[in-house]
């Protein structure tokens, strides 16, 4: 690989960070309960409470849905990363990298 092609590729990879750092992906639990905003690159962005929804004698469901909420953020952002990653893998295998 010639330094030509490692540096369009260290660009490509920069672009599809910063791509992943300005998208938000929002998951919500509790039927809006919790909401959480977590972006492509994996940095919780807000978290969002609506007390309406909290018993504050079952705290335990609203620890649940924290947990569910989180986990399934950090996964769709790892996929949103993965599906993007293999689009830009496809680009620079069409380059001949």
């Amino acid at each position: 690989m010639s330094r030509f092609d490692q540096a369009k590729m260290l660009l490509k990879m920069k672009k599809l960070q910063k791509e992943l750092q300005k998208q938000i992906i929002t998951i919500e639990k509790g039927e809006g309960a919790v909401r959480i905003e977590i972006s492509g690159d994996q940095k919780v962005k807000k978290v969002s409470i609506d007390p309406e929804y909290v018993d504050l004698e079952d705290m335990s469901q609203l620890e649940r849905w924290l947990e569910d909420a989180f986990k399934e953020a950090i996964i769709e952002s790892q996929r949103v990363a993965a599906a993007k990653m293999q689009l830009m893998m496809g680009v620079l295998g069409g380059l001949g990298l």
